[in-house]
């Protein structure tokens, strides 16, 4: 409110304008005083549940231990969860709920690329902050959005020549057919071909397909070294099975940038997930002090009906505790402030380890982990440490195009 109209309050005569003076100023006190809102969007039905629940649960403990440590200025978090049942209807239609009906100062949530490009341009539109906390194909450059999931320069380039190495140079790629399918393919492609190999042929899977015999009889007919994976989704978990039983497994071996995400070495039978390879942000079995921490807390509150807590689960936490430290930084929960105290390089040492933002992207520096599965388990071979996300910094600078909200498809 400007001094003048401040001014007008304070010094009317008029009865109407002279009533309503405090009740203005009595609603102006509330809003200070009541809860700073943060909304969720995850699904917690459909095929991409198992990877929505822990991710909820992670939101829920962040907002708990915020609030136990006395919430943030003084004004307790509220959390509003919306369950997405895997439906980009429900995911645009919350996401105007939250921003216009919950006017909810900040937005956690989205888990395929598609979800993501849905309820970004709403959150743009009614000045909404959003935290997306999902791995991704990388790319998106836009300042109302953080992104905390690892890109493809973060753990696919790790994960293909690992794979090379260890079973040869020629490969056949499967993949989700919408955009992190397809773009992540082409990063396969390429750190592939950087290191010596050849791709035989990609395969694109929409993902309400269960039927992979067909592409199974191609790939044996292809004869490979080894696949790579970029399958999303319950209903593609279907592959390993019948991967397994046509007899495949051992001898054409996967590397995936997604198994896991949905529970698989869990819902598998141990010998139709035993060696995979796979590189995340996040492990659930890593060993450290905060990481043992994290897992506990979240299966202390929810029990036997934790799925697997991966690297969405554990980017969702820190990405809420980031946000948290921007909002104390600020001293208020208003947007442009908390988004200028974040582009200031702040870090938080979560469960993954340090994670530190890049003013320049509003993508995170973060470790890097590669693993295999062994019994229905992560055996985590490699760490590494402090992992850029360099493939985003090549198309996007938001110091010097603070409003630019394109997602780039980055010239692979």
């Amino acid at each position: 409110m400007s001094v003048s109209r401040r001014s007008f309050l304070r010094n009317s005569v008029a009865g109407g304008v002279a009533l309503a003076a405090p009740a203005l100023i009595a609603n102006v006190a509330r809003a200070a005083d009541g809860p700073i809102k943060l909304g969720s969007l995850h699904d917690l039905s459909g095929p991409l549940a198992a990877t929505g629940e822990p991710m909820v649960y992670a939101t829920q403990l962040a907002v708990k231990e915020i609030n136990a440590a006395g919430g943030l200025l003084g004004r307790e978090v509220e959390l509003i969860n919306y369950d997405t049942q895997s439906n980009i209807q429900l995911y645009s239609q919350f996401a105007q709920q939250l921003a216009v009906r919950d006017k909810v100062d900040v937005v956690h949530g989205g888990i395929t690329s598609a979800s993501r490009e849905a309820i970004r341009p709403i959150f743009n539109r009614f000045r909404t902050l959003y935290f997306y906390n999902t791995l991704y194909e990388g790319g998106v450059c836009d300042r109302n959005t953080f992104n905390f999931g690892t890109t493809p320069a973060q753990t696919v380039e790790k994960l293909v020549p690992y794979a090379m190495n260890l079973w040869g140079k020629k490969v056949y790629i499967i993949a989700a057919d919408y955009n992190y399918g397809q773009i992540t393919a082409k990063w396969m492609r390429k750190y592939v071909e950087d290191n010596g190999g050849e791709v035989l042929s990609t395969d694109f899977f929409p993902l309400d397909v269960t039927n992979f015999g067909p592409s199974i009889s191609r790939i044996q007919a292809a004869k490979p070294d080894m696949l790579l994976s970029a399958m999303v989704g319950g209903n593609h978990t279907a592959f390993y099975r019948q991967w397994a039983a046509a007899g495949l497994k051992d001898e054409i071996p996967i590397a995936s940038t997604t198994f896991g995400l949905v529970n698989e070495p869990a819902t598998l039978e141990a010998a139709e997930s035993k060696g995979v390879l796979g590189s995340y942000g996040y492990f659930e079995e890593l060993q450290t002090p905060a990481s043992k921490a994290f897992v506990d807390a979240i299966k202390a509150d929810n029990g036997a009906k934790t799925p697997y807590i991966g690297e969405p689960a554990a980017a969702t936490y820190e990405a809420i505790h980031m946000w948290a430290k921007g909002v104390t930084l600020a001293g208020t929960a208003d947007r442009m402030p908390v988004v200028e105290a974040l582009e200031t390089g702040v870090s938080f040492d979560g469960p993954s380890g340090n994670v530190l933002i890049d003013p320049i992207t509003h993508h995170v520096t973060r470790n890097a982990f590669l693993a295999e599965v062994d019994e229905k388990a992560w055996n985590v071979l490699e760490t590494f440490n402090a992992q850029q996300p360099l493939d985003t910094a090549a198309v996007c600078d938001l110091e010097a195009n603070p409003n630019d909200t394109t997602h780039y498809e980055i010239d692979i």
